[in-house]
């Protein structure tokens, strides 16, 4: 699977783990010359409480595009240590 924003590469990887229809990639696969900080969060009642990164790439901001759980629950343990994408980001 591979994760592209604005004309580049965000993550790619063999390895993703699909919940809720969204695809899960390694942490380690997502390419940080393109992530930025954002303080957003918000909370799923039963993944828990969700982190954000922005993308900036090519001049171009993507607020909060990219999305992780630093702690999930119980119930989605299988995505710690794993990232997702929306806002445009092409997922395929």
């Amino acid at each position: 699977m591979k994760a592209t924003w604005n004309g580049v590469t965000i993550a790619e990887s063999d390895d993703t783990v699909v919940v809720e229809g969204n695809h899960y990639f390694p942490e380690g696969s997502l390419n940080r010359d393109y992530v930025t900080f954002s303080n957003h969060r918000s909370g799923c009642p039963w993944k828990g409480q969700a982190h954000y990164y922005s993308l900036f790439v090519n001049g171009e901001m993507n607020p909060d595009a990219v999305w992780y759980y630093p702690e999930p629950t119980e119930a989605a343990a299988e995505i710690k240590g794993r990232v997702a994408f929306w806002k445009g980001v092409k997922v395929e």
